[in-house]
């Protein structure tokens, strides 16, 4: 028997849920038809960008996700704290981005509403807003009715696009994060329609593998993120995936974040892929050198700075050619770091 979606969600008990949902039609969702010859792999894009969308207007974080041929799959972080600082004015306009509000809080907007009963109304108006924008089956909704819309326009047909409601799974400790994010990061790979990690296109695993490549734009792409969510008269801009928290230092331990490093994650994702198992046909080649190499870093010396990293560096972490571009920038003939970057990163000089 289908449980009840109140019975499989309890925030209290943990943040963190992975949801799926599968498209009803022999068509299929997002690639090829065999049936028809008609492929839909540019519909995969429509759910990655709705997704960094409503995650930029919900409380809601992005983990991990995998867009397949007729399914998709997505990790889900429930931020309550940010929400419950969430000013009344931030509530409607991140409820307006998605609905079109009602007649009382359009007065309230312009500063027509003076009674206590109507001050009142609009109270328990925004409180149920705030708690929608928390809500995953609230989030799913907009996505899956957005994808359904804009497939069934495409298709010039009407009718049900998914096969019902989502399904959820409630991640109760870190060991279950770590394997559910895994778990679906690896679904092109298990499925034999990549070899690589990096190559694994429209999967939170490339998205990540592309952002650490090219960090700089990265860090920028974020503050202008921040700076644009900021801006009460601006749209709010899509989200960056959750961030990486492990190994940070205790001054920023209480951020918001996916609680083990970036580089473990990357190391032990490869691993992972490359046990090859008899119930699936996809696996990482052994050919293929470690995660960890390919992005040019020296794994002895990853493990011993990152028990020594306070002493390393001082203030800026990088390439040998970044920390040579930034004192010469700032005018600096060294810089703190250089030595140990030379040992870290295996094709600086």
């Amino acid at each position: 028997m289908t449980k009840a979606r109140e019975q499989q969600i309890s925030i209290s008990d943990t943040p963190y849920y992975h949801c799926i949902a599968r498209c009803v039609r022999r068509a299929f969702l997002c690639g090829e038809d065999k049936f028809t010859g008609q492929d839909y792999s540019h519909r995969k894009q429509w759910i990655v960008d709705k997704i960094k969308e409503l995650s930029a207007t919900y409380a809601i974080d992005v983990c991990a996700y995998a867009i397949m041929s007729n399914h998709y799959h997505i990790v889900l972080h429930v931020d309550e704290k940010q929400a419950e600082q969430w000013s009344d004015a931030e509530v409607i306009k991140r409820w307006y981005q998605l609905f079109n509000g009602n007649m009382l809080i359009n007065r309230f907007k312009k500063g027509e509403i003076s009674t206590n009963a109507e001050l009142e109304l609009v109270d328990e108006i925004v409180t149920e807003w705030r708690k929608r924008l928390t809500d995953i089956s609230w989030f799913m909704r907009c996505l899956n009715e957005s994808i359904a819309r804009e497939a069934n326009k495409e298709d010039n047909c009407t009718g049900r696009f998914w096969e019902g409601r989502f399904k959820s799974q409630a991640l109760l400790d870190e060991t279950a994060l770590l394997t559910c994010m895994m778990y679906v990061d690896l679904n092109p790979i298990r499925a034999g329609l990549s070899d690589t990690l990096e190559s694994s296109e429209f999967t939170s695993i490339h998205e990540r593998i592309a952002e650490y490549a090219k960090i700089d734009k990265a860090r920028n792409q974020k503050k202008q993120n921040v700076i644009s969510s900021n801006q009460s008269n601006s749209k709010i801009t899509n989200k960056s995936l959750l961030n990486f928290k492990g190994g940070e230092s205790s001054a920023t331990n209480h951020l918001s974040g996916i609680p083990f490093s970036l580089l473990d994650y990357f190391e032990l994702i490869d691993w992972t892929g490359r046990a090859i198992r008899d119930d699936k046909k996809g696996a990482i080649p052994n050919h293929i050198s470690p995660i960890l190499n390919r992005l040019g870093v020296n794994e002895t010396e990853w493990v011993k700075q990152v028990n020594q990293f306070g002493r390393s560096y001082f203030g800026f972490v990088g390439s040998v050619e970044k920390l040579q571009q930034l004192s010469t920038e700032l005018g600096q003939w060294w810089m703190q770091g250089k030595r140990c970057s030379q040992k870290l990163y295996l094709c600086s000089g």
